[in-house]
């Protein structure tokens, strides 16, 4: 991760069906990580969005009978909804269909014409038309001529085409490769990638013509730009990075070429946005962090590359390939009718709560190489284990003794805090790795596992007995107030994850305004003062709190 400003991108959604677990799972990662980011005072860029070209689109419309781009606002405005729903802290949502961005498109397409890396010629191979991806006569024999997403058959295509001349980069990836080991993780995805690459690169399209939403292609609109080559230009579109490969920043008061048959306001709304953009946004790329799901990562890891370094932009520093959500050992399938849809997901929240659903998704989803199973009664024993026993009870714990035994106050601590200021220095240190590492179980684990020391010491000395006697008092006092200073720092540490039910723990341990450090477009200007032991005073009012319900076990399907 590196210093100063950061930038983590989702995968922009396509809009031919409504949002379902995938889209709020790689978003919830990106989330965690963005407020994790910001609370450790870097300033933090968020971006998601919709990609809303192509011949799926073109195609749903019209068996909706409407048009294609009534069919984009309406799926669109529901991915908005769902969103703002789980209170998710993005700073910029773009749409592909943005004048802003399909501006941009043309630009950065056309200057890559203009360099030579994008040609006419000819495409016949084999197509899948889910993912509206090529392949060559070598590839589709290793999938068995099937989509390896849908299982879907391919379909024998043959199209004039633009192309991008990915075949001339295959030493200069090679070389970024090995230059950057950590590029792709988990590793075992990069080591796909290298192994596919070792095959040898094929040129790749840059239009269709068999269609005709999408970006018309610079100087010939019979082609429109391919919904990929489109869809991954938003990541530098967002930023209004549209410069030239010298490097040239594009400043307050460029413009770009207008968009064919655009309407007429578009040029000079882009040039507004530009400006007002530049300055915030223009030092941001390269990118920290594009999460994607594994079935998209060679579109990330090969293709987005080489056409940065024709651009002469830099690559992103690293990518995410997240593995998929199965449902009870089985793939999900509306078929089969196990799938989560967007109804589902509104139904756990509903029961459990919105942050027990971002702490599901963070801390037992797909995030390595392995699929991950999502069951309604493990989801309940997570729950009850990690939130409502240890996170809620500790809290409500060490309140309600203060409550009793100190007349709900800080009490003094006259004792030795030694072994707790390191303890917390290093469970502090152990989740800025894992945040640095988007490792979120082991950034999760470092706040349970103060809380669990907490609950050992309270096992340990038995302040409850002790208070029976009032010569203890002072020992007493000791004890509660290093639990209250654990539980303090331990609620920060799980803020990314549970950011209402820590803003709540959090104000009812004495801080005054901690929200403002993990919303959107917030970062805390002194983390290190903020994180550290013992920064509740003594006479701090400390509330008795109830976080999380105790609720019944699910009754089975």
């Amino acid at each position: 991760m590196s210093a100063g400003r950061a930038f983590i991108t989702t995968p922009i959604y396509y809009v031919n069906d409504r949002p379902h677990i995938g889209h709020t799972y790689t978003t919830t990662l990106c989330d965690v990580w963005a407020r994790a980011t910001r609370l450790m005072g870097r300033e933090t860029f968020f971006l998601t969005g919709t990609d809303e070209h192509g011949q799926k689109v073109e195609k749903s419309a019209r068996e909706a009978g409407v048009s294609p781009q009534k069919l984009a606002d309406t799926n669109a405005a529901e991915f908005r909804r769902v969103m703002d729903m789980m209170e998710f802290s993005h700073d910029d949502f773009i749409r592909t269909t943005e004048p802003r961005h399909m501006t941009q498109v043309q630009a950065l397409v056309g200057k890559l014409a203009e360099l030579g890396v994008v040609y006419l010629g000819e495409f016949e191979g084999w197509y899948d038309e889910g993912q509206e991806e090529y392949h060559t006569e070598t590839r589709a024999r290793e999938l068995d001529y099937k989509s390896p997403v849908s299982g879907r058959p391919l379909v024998r295509f043959k199209e004039q085409n633009y192309y991008f001349r990915l075949s001339a980069f295959q030493q200069r990836l090679e070389e970024f490769y090995s230059r950057h080991p950590d590029f792709v993780q988990p590793e075992g995805r990069f080591n796909e990638v290298k192994g596919r690459l070792r095959e040898g690169l094929q040129d790749v399209p840059v239009t269709r013509t068999n269609f005709s939403w999408g970006i018309p292609f610079p100087g010939d609109p019979k082609h429109v730009i391919y919904v990929w080559i489109d869809a991954l230009i938003n990541y530098v579109s967002a930023l209004g990075l549209a410069k030239s490969v010298n490097g040239a920043q594009l400043g307050p008061g460029a413009h770009l070429p207008e968009v064919q048959d655009a309407p007429a306001p578009a040029a000079a709304e882009l040039a507004a946005q530009v400006q007002a953009l530049h300055q915030s946004r223009g030092v941001l790329w390269p990118a920290d962090l594009h999460v994607v799901g594994k079935e998209i990562l060679w579109f990330h890891a090969v293709i987005w590359p080489a056409m940065l370094m024709a651009l002469e932009l830099e690559p992103p520093r690293q990518i995410h390939a997240h593995s998929f959500w199965i449902r009870d050992g089985q793939k999900m399938s509306k078929s089969m009718g196990n799938f989560l849809d967007l109804a589902a997901i509104e139904a756990f929240i509903a029961r459990y709560g919105l942050d027990a659903w971002r702490w599901y998704m963070a801390t037992q989803g797909p995030l390595q190489a392995t699929d991950a199973d999502f069951r309604a009664a493990h989801f309940h024993e997570v729950y009850t284990a990690e939130l409502v026993n240890l996170v809620g009870n500790c809290a409500s714990r060490v309140g309600a003794m203060i409550a009793k035994y100190c007349d709900g106050r800080m009490p003094a601590d006259t004792g030795d805090a030694s072994q707790w200021v390191t303890r917390c220095a290093e469970a502090t240190a152990q989740w800025r790795r894992a945040i640095e590492a988007l490792d979120l179980t082991a950034a999760a684990r470092a706040g349970l596992d103060l809380l669990r020391a907490v609950d050992a010491f309270i096992h340990q000395t038995e302040p409850f007995k002790l208070a029976k006697d009032p010569a203890n008092s002072p020992q007493v006092h000791s004890i509660l107030a290093q639990c209250a200073q654990c539980v303090r720092v331990a609620g920060l540490l799980l803020a990314p994850f549970l950011p209402t039910k820590m803003d709540e723990l959090a104000r009812g341990f004495g801080e005054a305004t901690p929200s403002a450090v993990t919303g959107r477009g917030c970062c805390e200007d002194n983390f290190a003062a903020r994180i550290e032991y013992g920064r509740i005073a003594v006479g701090t009012p400390i509330a008795k709190l109830a976080l999380f319900p105790r609720l019944d076990a699910p009754k089975a399907a």
